[in-house]
């Protein structure tokens, strides 16, 4: 099959899965910007998504379309290295006009791939697993099944600890690095740049990537800091 044997079909199917993860980390920003204007508005959506058919749906796919994305890197990689061969060892310095991240792609590929484990282990975990749970018939636990919908409550939680703070910080950061390569590089690989918009992708990539960890950097940072100012979701920060 065409999108599986020949680089340029790996490549297109690297680009359409990153681009609608880029979609979905939009929306998910969007959502958690909701938490810093009412925590009641966002458990409101907490609520709706759930374990509902819809959400469940949606969750299969877009651990499908990750999948996918992950095994694409690997393999493009691999076949990028045996086709360099020993070539790859007499490069001692970062070609002109190559940005670090260019470089990095499978590194920063893998800090996400790590820092999306620990946010599962935060969130998911805490809140649509024990739903899943209890509608397959499993006991789960009063208190956890509570406060599944209560996501306000697991984001502060979570950002009260520094560790975390400093944890999901470092997971964002390598998300910008690799966002600002992907984004254009994927326009480029579906053929929809030129000499004239390539730059204009490289420049709406860095104020993409930038808006979107912006966001999730900032629900992290002042729920961190109304931990320390006042120690509850409910206590205006001002």
């Amino acid at each position: 099959m065409w999108l599986s044997n020949s680089s340029i079909g790996r490549k297109v199917v690297m680009s359409l899965t990153g681009i609608a993860l880029i979609l979905f980390l939009t929306f998910h920003m969007a959502m958690n910007l909701v938490a810093l204007v009412s925590p009641e508005g966002y458990n409101m959506i907490c609520e709706f998504l759930g374990a509902n058919w819809y959400a469940l749906v949606a969750t299969v796919g877009l651990a499908a379309l990750f999948v996918l994305h992950i095994l694409y890197a690997f393999w493009l990689t691999v076949q990028n290295r045996r086709a360099r061969g020993n070539e790859r060892y007499e490069v001692v310095a970062t070609p002109k006009n190559v940005k670090w991240a260019s470089q990095n792609m499978l590194a920063l590929g893998i800090v996400i791939v790590v820092g999306l484990i620990l946010h599962m282990a935060h969130f998911w975990a805490n809140m649509q697993l024990p739903e899943i749970m209890h509608k397959l018939g499993s006991h789960v636990d009063e208190g956890v099944m509570a406060n599944v919908a209560n996501g306000a409550l697991h984001i502060e939680a979570t950002f009260s600890n520094p560790i975390n703070v400093v944890l999901y910080l470092v997971w964002l950061a390598a998300l910008w690095f690799h966002l600002t390569h992907g984004f254009w590089s994927s326009m480029q690989s579906m053929g929809w740049s030129n000499k004239l918009w390539i730059n204009r992708w490289k420049c709406i990539s860095d104020i993409y990537s930038t808006i979107v960890v912006v966001g999730f950097a900032l629900v992290v940072v002042v729920f961190f800091l109304k931990s320390l100012c006042c120690g509850t979701v409910a206590c205006p920060f001002a």
